[in-house]
């Protein structure tokens, strides 16, 4: 019933057409409510800059909140700068503070468009920022787009694959099986290609994949590999999307984390940061989450230095 009221019913992830929008304002649609939400932070991710510029000019306030933060701050972050251009030209304010003390302003200049905004005086990036963000995007660049959706992972700092190995008492597995898994792993018994992982030592540490499960990332693994350090484990889940986790110094310290999607309202600073410099790339998330500094994605893809066979256990009580 509000899409109805509101003059907005119909309306779904195309807001393009600055027509059919103009059209709808005219009517008499809201232009500070659509379906519970705002019609300019809509826009903002899902919409054109005609369209923006036109929902900016009705409404009361360009940088009103919604869930927090403005509709600048929402273009900026989904990386639309046609968008937050318009909106700037609109009145909204690049330097004004949002999540974990950053403006969208200062965001943007870690992303693809640094002269997205006229700089104001002594406002920039610190040298620690802009070396994440450099080392971003070596690391996206390096691991490339590739479908990874089934794949766990575990991304351990400081430890190479041998000493994975011995953390976890795997044992090698013979050729002819490997070959025989990797002809078809979803065909492969279950029961035993969950207990194959491959391990691969890369710069800042090593990571633990399974492309067709999630082993790497069960509690008793993580708590395994963490000993003395810190590991990030994700499972790219394809029922319900990225699951990540962190395990630090033998114990599981967050679950249910969501790599590669964007900032949350009670981020830090740091993970502002990362969260806008990884967004939608949940493997190079969770490696830089651990300092790793693979050259590319053999480590997640295969074929690994080892592929090794778990010891028989249950991962998941014990920690």
């Amino acid at each position: 019933m509000a899409a109805e009221s509101d003059g907005w019913v119909g309306m779904g992830w195309d807001w393009t057409d600055v027509d059919d929008i103009r059209r709808r304002l005219d009517e008499g649609a809201d232009p500070e409510k659509w379906s519970g939400g705002r019609p300019l932070h809509r826009a903002a991710v899902f919409g054109s800059p005609e369209v923006v510029a036109e929902l900016a000019g009705r409404v009361a306030d360009v940088d009103a909140l919604e869930n927090g933060v403005t509709a600048l701050w929402d273009a900026v972050v989904s990386r639309k700068p046609e968008n937050a251009r318009a909106l700037a030209a609109a009145g909204a304010d690049p330097w004004r503070l949002s999540i974990g003390g950053w403006s969208p302003g200062r965001l943007s200049l870690a992303g693809p468009t640094p002269g997205l905004f006229p700089l104001s005086e002594g406002i920039g990036l610190t040298d620690t920022e802009r070396a994440a963000a450099e080392e971003a995007d070596r690391l996206t660049t390096a691991l490339g787009t590739f479908h990874y959706e089934g794949t766990g992972l575990a991304c351990v700092a400081g430890i190479d694959a041998a000493e994975a190995v011995r953390r976890l008492e795997a044992a090698p597995v013979e050729d002819e099986v490997i070959d025989e898994l990797l002809e078809d792993p979803y065909e492969y018994d279950m029961d035993e290609s969950l207990q194959i992982i491959g391990v691969t030592s890369v710069p800042g540490g090593c990571v633990v994949t399974q492309p067709w499960g999630y082993a790497p990332q069960m509690p008793g693994v993580l708590t395994r590999l963490s000993a003395g350090t810190v590991c990030y484990g994700l499972y790219a889940n394809p029922k319900s999307g990225n699951q990540g986790s962190i395990a630090r110094h033998g114990t599981v310290e967050a679950w249910d984390l969501h790599p590669g999607g964007g900032p949350h309202g009670n981020d830090t600073s740091e993970e502002v940061l990362a969260s806008y410099l990884y967004q939608h790339s949940a493997v190079a998330y969770s490696c830089a989450f651990a300092g790793l500094r693979p050259a590319d994605r053999r480590a997640v893809v295969g074929p690994p230095d080892v592929w090794v066979e778990l010891h028989r256990r249950d991962y998941w009580s014990l920690y």
